[in-house]
């Protein structure tokens, strides 16, 4: 794959991708109360989710497909970076970045793969008490674990810690610019704040919410950039005669 490539198919990917992920999270708080609703009672959530029918399973594999296409952005915009030699935090950024894309994914397919047995299982009119409890406590335990464990605390912490480190080294380059990188370093800290949500840190909750979608708008801009701006070229050995 040539230089030029490269930069189309990763910008591409950074614009497709946040677009697509920010149209089901829109899609999933108008008809699911996502993610106001994850607070809910159990109880609630099952039965909101019921309602919701094959449309609201279909969307929540799709947002576990961005999830999973986040991966490829950020090993293709590691190249993009690393022009011909990458640095050391590139690589853990990386790393990040790939942790991110696997957590979330594992995370959002709890949601049409699990729980639409579990509501069923739980409003199911011949179920027995003891029935819908024990739907109950597996919905508790993958929601604390899949959901608030992994898609939530270890995708916030990969997310942020992947977002500030590629921000970081986008102040050196010229493509991009410091503008770019220190708001990218900003919304890696507001990502970050959803890690204090479980110690009941006041309004971190709507703080991180934010931050993600502005996240998104920020890898477009960046993806943006690679569509449009050219790197800089080393001057031809003509030139430096002229210069000389």
């Amino acid at each position: 794959m040539t230089t030029a490539t490269l930069r189309r198919v990763t910008g591409l990917l950074l614009i497709v991708v946040p677009i697509a992920f920010t149209a089901l999270f829109t899609l999933l708080q108008v008809q699911f109360e996502y993610p106001d609703i994850l607070r809910q009672p159990t109880a609630d959530v099952l039965t909101k989710f019921q309602a919701g029918g094959p449309g609201l399973i279909a969307a929540w594999y799709g947002l576990a497909l961005t999830a999973v296409l986040f991966i490829p952005v950020v090993v293709l915009l590691h190249r993009v970076l690393a022009g011909d030699h990458a640095p050391v935090w590139l690589w853990v950024a990386t790393t990040f970045g790939v942790v991110a894309g696997l957590a979330q994914a594992l995370g959002f397919l709890r949601w049409p793969f699990l729980v639409p047995h579990l509501a069923q299982a739980y409003l199911d009119p011949a179920a027995s008490e003891a029935q819908r409890a024990a739907a109950a406590m597996v919905f508790e335990a993958f929601h604390r674990y899949a959901g608030m464990a992994v898609g939530e605390h270890l995708g916030y912490l990969s997310t942020s810690t992947w977002t500030f480190l590629v921000a970081l080294l986008m102040l050196r380059a010229p493509l991009f610019g410091r503008w770019l990188g220190l708001s990218g370093m900003a919304l890696a800290l507001g990502v970050a704040t959803g890690l204090l949500e479980p110690a009941g840190v006041p309004v971190v909750g709507a703080i991180n919410a934010i931050s993600y979608l502005a996240w998104a708008l920020w890898l477009v801009v960046v993806g943006a950039v690679l569509l449009v701006r050219r790197p800089a070229t080393a001057p031809t050995e003509r030139t430096l005669a002229t210069a000389r």
